[in-house]
């Protein structure tokens, strides 16, 4: 056994880092253990988080970083946690290098994996011209011309929400078809619906000029905002015996307001725990989870 901490947080981005601070703060030995692949890497800036608009998420990263090492009670490790299993009152972690970690708790902010559909031209161009979140890419698209790509019923409720950035064109794909109700409040909006499926992305990567449609039709668009459906970046909330919520585009740990899962002395927070997904959001859950471990410790579960 290498090392026993207090607690061990698995994922080092805006909810793992957001926890372990409580933690340092309370003085309790922390580790923070990261494979340095956060779901936002792809994104250049990162907006709509306050104090850090407009920053790289990997600036943040690392001026978080810095920050919570101050504390002397913080310890990092850079590498992928492989097995997670509770060994009497405790856990036990295993890392890629084959490092054996053990703590009192185990903080998830394992973060999920987004799977675009399989239409070419999407990957690459992924957190640049295609995007995910309004929200945070929206005002940088402001009064270009927007798409929304269906992926699943709730891009309805996206697509409602993309014109108050540029007028927007709703392609369906032939996955979902709105009610009568729904296409009414498209068209009050001013969304063109398009039915017939897309095909291709057109223009040099990373930007785009338009979509080719499967008639051969082509129309301009320069953003194109998509949700993806997403899967858990790790396997250990499984391995643990967590139980899973179903959500809207994907499974999410299922936690108490705590951020507590169902398997005691196991706290998740951020996209791996939420439908939810956002900056913020992310790291709100972290202070949550950790003040919520740190009390654990205290009072028991």
């Amino acid at each position: 056994m290498d090392e026993h901490y207090d607690v061990i947080v698995i994922g080092g981005s805006f909810a793992g880092l957001s926890a372990a601070m409580q933690l340092a703060r309370a003085r309790r030995r922390v580790l923070v253990l990261d494979s340095r692949t956060p779901r936002n890497r792809f994104a250049s800036h990162a907006h709509g988080f306050l104090g850090q608009d407009g920053k790289a998420p990997g600036e943040i990263i690392h001026e978080a970083t810095a920050q919570l090492s101050a504390y002397p009670t913080a310890h990092f490790a850079t590498g992928e946690a492989r097995t997670a299993e509770r060994v009497d009152d405790g856990f036990i972690v295993t890392q890629s290098s084959g490092s054996i970690a053990s703590a009192d708790r185990l903080i998830l902010a394992t973060g999920v994996r987004d799977e675009l559909p399989s239409l070419p031209g999407l990957d690459e161009r992924w957190g640049i011209s295609v995007l995910h979140c309004p929200y945070c890419h929206g005002y940088e698209v402001a009064d270009k011309r927007l798409g929304v790509l269906a992926t699943h019923s709730l891009s309805i409720h996206q697509a409602m929400l993309v014109p108050d950035w540029g007028p927007t064109t709703w392609f369906s794909q032939g996955i979902v078809e709105p009610s009568p109700e729904e296409t009414a409040l498209l068209e009050a909006r001013n969304v063109r619906i398009e039915r017939t499926p897309v095909v291709e992305v057109l223009g040099d990567v990373p930007g785009m000029t338009g979509l080719r449609l499967a008639d051969g039709r082509a129309i301009d668009i320069d953003a194109l905002f998509v949700g993806p459906r997403t899967q858990m970046a790790s396997p250990l909330a499984k391995q643990l015996g967590c139980e899973f919520d179903e959500g809207p585009i994907g499974p999410v740990i299922r936690v108490d307001d705590w951020k507590q899962t169902t398997v005691p002395g196991v706290f998740a927070a951020g996209d791996a725990a939420s439908a939810w997904s956002n900056a913020t959001f992310a790291s709100a859950a972290g202070v949550a989870a950790g003040v919520a471990a740190h009390r654990s410790l205290i009072f028991g579960l």
